[in-house]
């Protein structure tokens, strides 16, 4: 069995970073930071559902779920040494953003968002642990992807 001790201590670091950034962000809102643009603007909103307010209906139960399928996604990536060894930043941004946006809901009972698109069209305000999981989640369908190319061009 071989440890990958590096990729275990980049996991933990990126995941404490988008953390506390997140959460760093997230007190200078609370704290009452602003801003008005044409394109984008920081905003203050409380999202009691997932995105798009989706599942608010949930109450109190989603942050238990929630909790349930960080924890899961967490065991499942640090159990196996292949994920482990391939797609550690991936998982590493999708789990400090889960934790950041989770540790929201049970501080302020709903995840704190502040960056409104508005240009164009209005899209769903969102917080930096939102962008995290999103290019988590990019860079992990890439990786798979490069893989599989990798594979089939043997």
């Amino acid at each position: 069995m071989i440890i990958y001790r590096k990729e275990v201590l980049c996991f933990v670091l990126i995941a404490g970073v988008a953390l506390i950034l997140d959460q760093w962000i997230k007190r200078l809102i609370l704290g009452g930071l602003r801003y008005e643009s044409e394109v984008i603007s920081i905003v203050y909103a409380l999202n009691k559902g997932v995105a798009f307010s989706m599942l608010s209906f949930l109450g109190e139960s989603l942050k238990w779920i929630q909790c349930v399928l960080v924890f899961l996604l967490t065991y499942v990536f640090l159990a196996s040494q292949d994920l482990l060894s391939r797609y550690y930043i991936a998982f590493a941004l999708l789990v400090g953003a889960g934790v950041a946006n989770l540790s929201d809901r049970f501080v302020y009972g709903g995840v704190v968002d502040y960056i409104y698109w508005h240009y164009g069209f209005e899209f769903a305000i969102f917080n930096f642990a939102d962008i995290c999981i999103n290019l988590g989640i990019a860079l992990l369908l890439l990786l798979i992807l490069c893989s599989k190319k990798k594979v089939a061009n043997v």
